[in-house]
Parts: C-alpha cells; structure tokens; sequence
C-alpha cells in the first residue's frame, strides 16, 4: 500500500492532469487503477515546466533556464532518495524507479523546455522532428515504460503518437503560440503555400493559410494512423485508453475544420458528450480486435 503523503503527492498531480489535460484524463481514468496515478505523476512533471515557458510570468530567458535547471537538479536528487519540496518531482520520482524509467529521457524532455526559450522557428519538418523528440516522443516512450513493454519494436509507435499530438497541439495553438513570439510550423511549408509571418500576426484566413493548415493536419492524421498500428501490440488492459486517448486529440483536428480553420481566434476542444461518443465507438473497434 502506498504511503499517505506519498498518495497525497500522487493525488496533487491529478489535480493538475484533471484542469490542464481534460481529454487525455478522460483517457487516463480507463487504465488500471494501479497505473493511473503513475500515468498523473508524468502528466504533472511534463507540464510544470512546459507552463513555465509558455507563460513567463515576466521572468527573463537567464531565470527561466535557471529555473529549469533547478527543477531538474531536484529530481535527480528525489530519484537519488533525497527529500525534496516539490510534489510533483516526489512523485514522479517514485514513478521513474518503479519503472525503470531511463534518465536520458527526463534530461531530453527538459532540453526541448530550454530549447523553446531561444528557439522560436523552424526551418523543415525534419528540424522541428528534432525538436518534437525532446517535447513529446520520449513521453510517448515513457509511457511503454509505464506499460513495462518498453521495446524497440514498440518504440517507433510511440514516437509517432508523441508527434501526431504534438502537431495537434501545433495546429490548435497557432495563434497563442504566435503571441508568444513562435512559429512551430515549418518555414519551409509556409513558403510552399506562400503564407507569409503577416498573415499568421493578423490572423488571416486566406486560401493560402487554409491550405496549409490542411497540409500540416493531414501530416499529422498520418502520423496518428502510423502510431496505431502499434496499439494492438500493447498488452490488452492499455489499448483501449491508449486509442481513446489518441482518438479524442485527433478529434480535435475535426473541431478545427469545424471552426472554420480559425486556429487564431476560436480554441479547438472537444465536448463532453463528444468524449462519450468517442469513448463508445473505441469500445465497438477494440472488441472487434
């Protein structure tokens, strides 16, 4: 049985999965319940920092990386058997020895956060896959360690549902990524459709910004199809909630063609009746594997 301030440790990093991931905890609450709170726990230890970079709160790029240093400082001491102050990292701590979780991938992830403080454009999609592995493959590959299935033949699966919900998140945050001063898109493909920084600065829905954007979606609904091939491939009490979750981000691609391809003005989400109707359809497709 786990400890009372260690539950409540693991129980704080629901809290921030539940207000700041609705989707992916509607997916997370189908896995056994003995995973859910690791599944939490690294939800919660990715998201602190990548907050931290996309809302600054005033601090200048020498604190934040500091900031990340220290943040990473104190985990490899929680890991170490230390004790330290953040709840988060105590659980996640636990969560890294109980499943072997390889250390390289914390330090990867945590590299992207640095990256995204001086990095704001991408030249081709090949320079910002570099970039995605830090920020969403290796937590694509932390969850095979979760699933203690952390194998190579799995490995390239995860690292395309790692970027299919990247790109996702690319697509849907166009307009709050440029107030932020960055373009995830590549300039390569801007320049393919002749869609100028103007256009995406002034929110312009132009043919020619349509079209990208249904470029970059049907990239990213390939690489959702790539990574599914996978999901049979796990064992059977995670490939329900792992398809779910893969569906509902993907729906997300369908509400913004719904919203008009407006990524600028108008949030893509889905609903809660949406979720439940997702939720149904995968319980029809998994029974039929």
């Amino acid at each position: 049985m786990m400890r009372a301030d260690l539950l409540a440790d693991y129980r704080y990093c629901e809290a921030i999965q539940r207000r700041f991931g609705k989707s992916y905890y509607f997916a997370t609450r189908f896995f056994p319940a003995p995973l859910r709170p690791h599944v939490h726990a690294l939800y919660a230890f990715v998201r602190l920092p990548d907050q931290w970079v996309d809302e600054p709160v005033h601090r200048n790029v020498a604190e934040l990386s500091r900031h990340i240093d220290q943040y990473e400082e104190m985990l490899l001491r929680a890991i170490a058997g230390e004790s330290v102050q953040n709840p988060v990292l105590r659980a996640f701590a636990h969560t890294v020895y109980q499943f072997a979780i390889p250390q390289s991938y914390l330090h990867d992830f945590l590299n992207a956060m640095r990256q995204d403080l001086v990095k704001t454009r991408y030249r081709t999609y090949a320079e910002l896959r570099e970039y995605m592995w830090g920020s969403a493959a290796v937590v694509g590959i932390m969850m095979l360690c979760l699933f203690r299935c952390h194998r190579e033949t799995l490995i390239p699966y995860a690292v395309r549902m790692g970027e299919a919900m990247q790109m996702t998140n690319f697509l849907r945050d166009v307009g709050e990524d440029w107030r932020r001063g960055r373009i995830y898109l590549p300039l390569e493909d801007l320049q393919r459709f002749g869609v100028r920084e103007e256009d995406i600065a002034e929110g312009t829905l132009a043919e020619s910004v349509i079209d990208l954007l249904r470029f970059e979606m049907e990239r990213t609904r390939t690489l959702y199809r790539e990574a599914e091939v996978g999901i049979p491939l796990l064992p059977r009490e995670y490939r329900y909630p792992v398809l779910l979750g893969s569906r509902l981000y993907a729906r997300i691609l369908d509400r913004i063609v719904s919203n008009g391809y407006d990524v600028f003005r108008r949030r893509a989400r889905t609903s809660s009746l949406e979720k439940l109707v997702v939720a149904a359809q995968c319980r029809v497709e998994i029974a039929r594997w």
